[in-house]
């Protein structure tokens, strides 16, 4: 269950937007964002009538006190999808008596309205902060006030229990900042992401959100409000109305450049290749090859050079001892071997000549 609050100055706007939806550009929309909405009034408190007729009725009233600048009080319920059915027309009935006692507005002018253009059931609650007797209804610590009303709700017709913020629990169950994730603005992102890269202007940017369920306002700035009536600025999601044209640009430039690429059949291949998801046998095959090549590099690593030096030398000291070894010792020269060995040398020294 999930409680918003706001205060406004203009009766007629709150109660034509409750009774007929947003302003249509001719009669023929406008009937059918009525047909749409589905508005139903199911509580009147100190007040009656078509929407005219309460408009006049809470305008007078307010006029008793002109120094209030914003007599409108509007709270809007919504209930988690899985309560859808469980609450009767009573109980919704109940819950915002409940509500206008938290707010202290019981026992002036109110109405409860229900819609059902939404998946989620929800309530909206116009109240007038002014009455003809007694203070103006105050406003004050108004989100921790809907915060534990809603709590007491759930727990009392066994809804789907929402989480406080984080300031409003105890401190054993908040939740970390850096942990907490907004869930809404991460959808709203994730829808303007794809408008961004599908759509060509802004205009057709504000068609696609409101065909994912969003209403758009489109001025100097962009605002996008959910099906639960929560409204997000385009700045507070990253997407400004700067931001989304800029966005827009970057993506027709990029289009265009590939475009004018020339076709590579093969680079394309190579690109598809690459993009196709790996098998597991070539998964398997890259860990093996990983592995190796790491083996590699830890027992084979390169050792200095004057390792091998120092290893040739030793190599060619056992070589040189081992052929000193296999050499035949040289016998003594006898008188008979000189007289021999003489007559040779006059020999080759008459042939020289």
């Amino acid at each position: 269950m999930i409680g918003k609050i706001t205060t406004g100055k203009s009766f007629r706007g709150c109660m034509s937007y409750l009774h007929e939806g947003r302003l249509q550009e001719n009669e023929e929309q406008q009937k059918l964002e009525m047909e749409k909405k589905q508005v139903e009034v199911i509580y009147y408190n100190q007040c009656f009538g078509n929407k005219k007729e309460l408009i006049r009725q809470f305008v007078e009233v307010a006029q008793w006190n002109q120094n209030v600048s914003k007599p409108v009080f509007h709270a809007s319920i919504s209930f988690d999808l899985p309560d859808n059915g469980k609450l009767s027309t009573q109980d919704k009935i109940d819950i915002a008596q409940e509500l206008a006692k938290e707010f202290d507005f019981a026992d002036r002018q109110y109405v409860v309205i229900t819609h059902a253009d939404t998946e989620h059931e929800h309530l909206h609650i116009v109240a007038n902060r002014i009455g003809l007797e007694g203070p103006t209804a105050s406003d004050s610590n108004s989100y921790r006030r809907m915060a534990e009303y809603c709590r007491r709700m759930e727990q009392a017709y066994k809804l789907t229990k929402v989480l406080s913020p984080n300031k409003f629990l105890k401190p054993e169950q908040r939740v970390a900042q850096s942990q907490r994730v907004d869930q809404r603005k991460e959808h709203l992102k994730a829808h303007l992401a794809k408008a961004v890269k599908q759509c060509k202007s802004v205009k057709e940017v504000k068609s696609y959100m409101e065909q994912k369920g969003y209403e758009v306002e489109l001025g100097r700035g962009i605002a996008f409000t959910d099906q639960q009536h929560v409204r997000f600025k385009g700045s507070q999601v990253g997407y400004s109305l700067t931001d989304i044209e800029k966005k827009i640009r970057q993506v027709q430039t990029q289009r265009q450049v590939q475009q004018m690429q020339p076709k590579n059949p093969a680079r394309d291949q190579c690109q598809a290749y690459e993009q196709e998801p790996k098998s597991l046998a070539d998964q398997l095959r890259e860990v093996i090859s990983e592995n190796e090549q790491k083996e590699q590099k830890t027992y084979l690593k390169r050792e200095p050079q004057i390792h091998y030096f120092r290893a040739a030398l030793a190599a060619g000291g056992e070589l040189f001892a081992d052929l000193l070894q296999n050499m035949p010792e040289e016998e003594p020269e006898t008188p008979s071997k000189k007289k021999k060995k003489k007559l040779g040398q006059d020999q080759s020294y008459h042939i020289g000549r």
